[in-house]
């Protein structure tokens, strides 16, 4: 992205109506995520075209723009054009119930939440790969104490995932954050676990005569998140029915009384089984198609990237990694996926003569390999020149195969790279190793290969397009809305 942050940012503001057309804005790992009042006013080829925007994506409640590893700049130089207003997301609106928008907003929930909590799902991950490492060199001797708070700082964000997904979700459905946590937590409290082990052991639970499901929450999504979108309509309710008076008080404890049971007794257990379904079916397919499921994932993976749905896989394979202790299907397919598309992104900075796209298709070749972030290589070189896509679409179901083949499967959930590659080996298997270095090499080789073979139309210096000159008049010369920004990492 242009070293210019502010200009920059000023210049996708005004392309999307300025600040008075802006609602909400948040970010993920590379995109701004802006909710706009009127889609009309958004000039998308304006958008696109100016200097260090790699892409826009545009869904029902959205306009994302892809910016790439340097969003948090970006995102803060967005919130320094206007005052910043509640956290969270915009009110929402009614619309017209469809099967459409139904599934548009579940995704829209799923990904809201759980994009904002990845970094620290990340670096607890590769805590706890350090861990193992130690470990399995002999660092330090087995059941070390040291060894144990490291795997325990890991787990910081596996074991109160719920808890951590009510407070993203609060913002979300803009409802009251401390309740949410307050509800989340009594999913993970000792006490609560120790109850549900006995009810596990067959031991009868009850809450006022009501049979209470054993199950266990550390380490789910769905539940906490099931529950804090009930609570935003719950805690409406009682606010129109407790007096002015007694709103200090009987509020929040009404709020806790009618919210808590219904997690426990209801929605709890209906989450979980919800989760448990939704793992069983993509992992009864892999069951079935084996090695070609990892690779038919790999070759479609960029194309999630790009609708975003990518992210629909995250409950999944934390959920798995918990119950199992690795993940043999989605984290696999983007070893190959990740680094074809780096590969396909040297092949275009070897072959352009355009001075401009061979550097950025070696910053977003180096993003790809190195870090495993792919959208610069993916916004920044493949779907621009679409030869190289279809390159890495091919590389990536070739080396997904290979990788099925080999049985690799994940410890963690770091986006797959030559940093994170650790989080493939296996203790037990030590030809893991071979077989993780050996598709990273050929992943990166084959899409090379495949790009130069296939080419591609260079673009010529002298007819490029030129990049919107981020160079408006300060958007905040007239009176505006404030900006809402939903703070996330």
């Amino acid at each position: 992205m242009s070293k210019n942050y502010a200009l920059t940012s000023r210049a996708i503001v005004d392309a999307l109506g300025g600040l008075n057309n802006i609602d909400a804005v948040t970010h993920c790992m590379t995109r701004l995520r802006f909710v706009v009042k009127d889609k009309s006013q958004v000039d998308n080829a304006t958008l696109k075209a100016i200097e260090g925007v790699m892409g826009v994506v545009n869904t029902e409640s959205q306009c994302q723009v892809i910016i790439g590893n340097n969003v948090a700049k970006a995102y803060q130089e967005v919130l320094k054009l206007g005052p910043a207003g509640a956290l969270g997301e915009a009110p929402t609106t009614t619309r017209k119930i469809t099967l459409k928008s139904i599934g548009a907003g579940i995704l829209d929930a799923l990904i809201g939440t759980m994009s904002p909590l990845i970094p620290a799902i990340i670096g607890g991950s590769m805590v706890k790969l350090l861990a193992m490492i130690l470990d399995m060199a002999g660092v330090f001797t087995k059941g070390s104490s040291t060894l144990v708070i490291l795997n325990v700082i890991g787990d910081g964000a596996f074991f109160f995932l719920p808890i951590m997904v009510a407070a993203s979700a609060a913002l979300k459905f803009k409802t009251n954050m401390s309740l949410a946590i307050a509800i989340a937590g009594v999913l993970v409290h000792p006490s609560f676990i120790d109850l549900m082990a006995k009810a596990a052991a067959g031991q009868p639970v009850q809450l006022a005569f009501i049979p209470v499901t054993a199950v266990k929450y550390t380490y789910t999504v769905i539940p906490a998140l099931c529950m804090t979108w009930i609570l935003s309509y719950i805690e409406k309710g009682i606010d129109r029915i407790t007096p002015a008076v007694t709103k200090n008080f009987l509020k929040p404890m009404l709020i806790v009384l009618v919210s808590a049971p219904i997690a426990i007794v209801l929605i709890g257990p209906l989450g979980i089984w919800i989760g448990s379904g939704i793992s069983a079916i993509v992992y009864t397919i892999h069951g079935y198609l084996g090695w070609l499921s990892v690779a038919i994932m790999g070759a479609l993976w960029p194309l999630l990237v790009m609708t975003g749905m990518h992210r629909v896989f995250t409950p999944t394979i934390i959920q798995t990694i918990a119950e199992a202790g690795k993940e043999g299907m989605v984290m696999p397919s983007e070893i190959g996926a990740n680094l074809s598309l780096g590969g396909s992104s040297l092949a275009v900075a070897f072959r352009t003569k355009n001075r401009e796209l061979r550097q950025t298709a070696l910053a977003a070749a180096a993003s790809a390999i190195i870090a495993g972030i792919s959208e610069p290589a993916l916004y920044g070189v493949a779907v621009r020149l679409k030869r190289p896509l279809i390159a890495s679409l091919i590389s990536g179901f070739i080396c997904g195969a290979v990788a099925g083949i080999g049985g690799l499967a994940s410890h963690s959930m770091a986006a797959p790279g030559l940093f994170t590659s650790v989080q493939f080996f296996d203790p037990a298997n030590p030809m893991s190793i071979v077989w993780v270095i050996g598709v990273m090499m050929l992943a990166v080789v084959l899409s090379f290969i495949i790009t130069l073979i296939m080419g591609f139309e260079d673009i010529p210096e002298t007819d490029e397009a030129p990049k919107a000159q981020a160079t408006a008049a300060p958007v905040a010369a007239q009176p505006v809305e404030p900006v809402k920004a939903a703070s996330v990492s």
